[in-house]
């Protein structure tokens, strides 16, 4: 009998001003950074929506509790998805705590930002999880973007510093220590610092120059809020 399909799980928070994308204010205000959040959680779970996993499931963070918040609310409304609280604790604790009730047929635990991964490389790596105790994505800044876990949770998540540029090295490091076998996904870069909001528009406009062959834009409402924001059109 074939392993069963893993859920998804996009883990986010509420997109407030001043409180999301905090790394962009300044180059952007702070409803211009929000706003760039919400695309990228609506693009996230389209994604998810796109590549058929067993489940849907948004880990979201809000104040007053997820279940209090219109914004998720209305957002597992539209994309059919279950909604669960992250609780407190640190980004492991919360992690951990979303991926353990999906240990017997798997989890892929995504984050929101890296807005252009392509759904076909989404598909590969929730694909990889069912041949896979753990399956691991790397991001460009030494962390990484999707986690998926099947089986009793791995020893990963403590005792790592998150937020720094080694969370992906060590982490891998404390899988091989415990002697479980892991898989890899594609490296892809996120999205946090202005930097890489002008490599997200290069990146953009150059599938945007090629969309006459056919195919969609992988972050079509990211796209639409860049071009108010008037990103897309910067050095044309």
């Amino acid at each position: 009998m074939s392993p069963s399909r893993p859920a998804l799980i996009v883990f986010c928070r509420e997109p407030v001003a001043r409180q999301a994308k905090t790394r962009l204010i300044g180059a952007m205000t702070a409803a211009a950074a929000a706003a760039l959040s919400d695309a990228f959680i609506r693009d996230a779970l389209a994604k998810a929506v796109s590549i058929g996993p067993s489940r849907i499931i948004i880990a979201a963070s809000a104040a007053g509790g997820v279940e209090r918040s219109k914004y998720f609310r209305r957002l597992a409304r539209r994309f059919g998805a279950e909604l669960i609280d992250q609780g407190d604790g640190s980004l492991g604790k919360r992690m951990a705590r979303a991926l353990e009730p999906f240990s017997s047929s798997g989890a892929l635990l995504i984050g929101t930002d890296t807005p252009s991964l392509p759904g076909a490389l989404l598909a590969a790596s929730l694909g990889a999880l069912r041949r896979s105790r753990v399956l691991i994505a790397p991001s460009l800044d030494g962390g990484y973007y999707a986690l998926g876990v099947r089986g009793a949770m791995p020893p990963i998540f403590t005792a790592i510093r998150w937020g720094s540029g080694g969370v992906f090295d060590s982490t891998v490091k404390r899988l091989k220590r415990a002697g479980i076998r892991y898989a890899l996904g594609p490296a892809w870069y996120d999205v946090d610092r202005w930097a890489d909001v002008m490599l997200l528009a290069a990146h953009l406009r150059l599938l945007a120059g090629a969309r006459h062959r056919g195919g969609a834009s992988p972050c079509p409402a990211t796209e639409s809020v860049l071009d108010q924001l008037g990103v897309l059109r910067h050095d044309r």
